[in-house]
């Protein structure tokens, strides 16, 4: 009796680990900035991502676990963004990396990935030369600041018609790397550089450097800006009375941007990868599920996180074991048909087959100018 009872707690106690182990989440490691001057960029991504894992988790998860999304705060910065990522693969032995929104910070994160061998997948940074770096487990499904101005730049010349163009962009990697590319690709198409000028993220005090644009006579200026700082910036443009055609990149088609700004918002022209106005069935079914979580339309960065989570979920199925080095070889076979377009992977980690849109803010909406296929390796 008593060998019998021994061997059916064993039994017991086998079944409970193995109930446990079949129960035990897949953690995905996700650094955005959830403070500073781009916070509500990163919560828009971090709704996005949890919108995805929410319906993924609802159809049973993956590999028949649930997904855990363990978010941490980079701040948009490199050392906090690097410390985020070491908690988490310290702390939360996650196998896979999302982030870190702003290009220094990602920047700065890719050589810990790459030493811990663990993938890293960014959906928002944009600088060109981050997939230039030889790394091997770093990945982006974002738009590159040079493919936006070469896609777009000929266009807003010839309706805009522009002559000479001012160029106003935040001082880090990705708003000094969108000035160059874009006024390379205008100076090309034979429209002159007015001034460049950059200010730094949180800024709320924009006349001087409006000053100088009107000065400039420039008639047309473009701005790399997200939503905080772009908000406060058109507004104080209206304030002085200033005609100039504006347009750029950055948030410009996102919902918080257009009810920050206001009426400031009317007439912009912004260069994106996504626009809640995409005219497509999956576009359609995933502003319908976003505002219905959030009671907002989503904007880019909220794609940008839907479809990271999307493609690394679909990874970690493809993989078979969430693992680090199965999950990284399993993204280069990503196939994934997302809201904006149907994205894949070069051998470099760079993503292609995503749209891009032109967009004219009209009435707070982004009313698509034109839409084309971006990212062509």
């Amino acid at each position: 009796m008593s060998k019998f009872r021994g061997a059916f707690l064993s039994a017991a106690l086998l079944a409970a680990i193995g109930c446990a182990q079949a129960q035990e989440t897949i953690k995905v490691g996700v650094v955005q900035p959830l403070t500073g001057s781009v916070a509500d960029n990163g919560m828009a991504f971090v709704n996005g991502a949890k919108l995805a894992v929410a319906k993924q988790n609802a159809a049973g998860g993956v590999l028949g676990r649930k997904i855990e999304l363990v978010i941490e705060d980079g701040q948009c910065q490199p050392a906090p963004s690097v410390s985020a990522a070491q908690k988490l693969l310290d702390r939360d032995k996650v196998p896979v990396l999302v982030g870190a929104f702003c290009s220094s910070a990602t920047a700065a994160v890719m050589p810990i990935a790459e030493q811990r061998h663990v993938p890293l997948l960014t959906g928002v940074s944009s600088k060109a030369d981050l997939t230039d770096k030889g790394m091997k487990y770093f990945f982006r499904s974002a738009e590159t600041d040079r493919v936006m101005s070469l896609t777009f730049s000929k266009i807003l010349a010839e309706k805009l018609q522009l002559k000479n163009v001012a160029y106003i962009g935040v001082n880090d990697d990705w708003g000094r790397g969108s000035v160059e590319d874009f006024a390379n690709e205008m100076q090309r198409l034979g429209v002159k550089t007015a001034m460049k000028e950059y200010y730094e993220h949180g800024t709320t005090d924009y006349y001087t450097l409006l000053t100088k644009l009107q000065a400039s006579k420039a008639d047309g200026v473009f701005v790399a800006a997200e939503t905080q700082d772009g908000s406060i910036l058109v507004k104080q443009f209206k304030e002085l009375g200033l005609t100039t055609k504006l347009f750029g990149v950055g948030s410009w088609a996102t919902p918080e941007f257009a009810k920050l700004a206001g009426s400031a918002a009317e007439g912009i022209y912004a260069a994106v990868p996504y626009a809640s106005s995409i005219p497509t069935d999956l576009n359609k079914d995933f502003v319908n599920r976003y505002a219905a979580a959030y009671k907002s339309k989503p904007g880019k960065y909220s794609a940008a996180g839907y479809n990271a989570l999307n493609i690394v979920m679909q990874a970690i199925g493809r993989a078979g074991k969430a693992e680090p080095q199965a999950i990284r070889d399993a993204l280069y076979k990503t196939d994934y048909a997302a809201p904006n377009g149907h994205y894949r992977f070069t051998d470099k980690g760079e993503g292609y087959g995503y749209d891009a849109v032109l967009v004219q803010l009209k009435g707070g909406e982004p009313v698509v100018v034109t839409m084309t296929e971006a990212g062509k390796p």
